[in-house]
């Protein structure tokens, strides 16, 4: 199965951010997405459909995302679907709650497009590793294994820091898409990441000097000048 083929529905009472959700998937080549309103209408469509992911605000018209959450569990035995909650709430005692029940992320509004498709996709492949079969990368010559965490030119072969690792798996998973500052320092630098910028930039150069042919002109990790970076096709 492809990641884009997985099915998630969205779960809010605002109009407007259902749509904006939506909007952002479809754009990221997700096929299957479903919507609803209320936790009534929610809990109808997970019970009588496969999700992969649902993605739920915390407040609701007719109740609220903690309590749909631990209604799945009770009623339905083998609920297991991983689930991402969004609130306007950003205090420690609501957070830690969610992630309590299980919640598999728990996101502020309001939040990136980048920042909530980064966290999707990375519950999605946590979630069903053994279903994709995305472990490895070509940049022309050079082949870039993640099960090893190694990048190969030739007969050389050199290791990637954790850090490179992460940066280089966030590049290859929006392969082609560009991927904010913002993004990548919260990907490298979690719930800490203001401010480092100029961190960035040296792990991108170091990036560069393992699978670039020539560092100073990438051709495969490539600066969006004042949006982020990209990694070519």
């Amino acid at each position: 199965m492809r990641l884009y083929d997985c099915s998630i529905l969205v779960i809010d009472d605002e109009t407007d951010l259902l749509t904006f959700v939506r909007s952002i998937l479809h754009d990221e080549g997700y096929t299957h997405v479903d919507t609803a309103d209320t936790s009534t209408q929610a809990y109808n469509s997970i019970t009588t459909h496969s999700y992969d992911l649902i993605i739920c605000d915390v407040m609701l018209r007719d109740g609220n995302g903690f309590s749909l959450y631990e209604k799945l569990h009770s009623t339905t035995s083998d609920f297991s679907t991983p689930i991402i909650f969004l609130s306007a709430r950003d205090e420690d005692s609501a957070r830690l709650h969610g992630l309590g029940l299980g919640a598999d992320d728990y996101i502020t509004k309001p939040f990136l497009p980048q920042e909530l498709l980064l966290r999707i996709r990375s519950i999605l492949k946590r979630t069903y590793k053994d279903t994709f079969h995305n472990d490895e990368i070509h940049l022309g010559s050079t082949h870039v294994s993640f099960d090893s965490g190694t990048v190969t030119r030739g007969n050389e072969v050199v290791s990637l820091t954790a850090k490179e690792f992460i940066l280089l798996k966030t590049l290859a998973d929006n392969r082609g898409r560009i991927v904010t500052i913002d993004a990548l320092c919260d990907a490298l630098w979690p719930g800490k990441s203001f401010g480092l910028e100029s961190s960035l930039i040296v792990h991108i150069r170091h990036l560069r000097e393992k699978v670039e042919i020539d560092p100073s002109h990438p051709v495969y990790v490539v600066t969006v000048r004042g949006l982020g970076y990209k990694l070519e096709k």
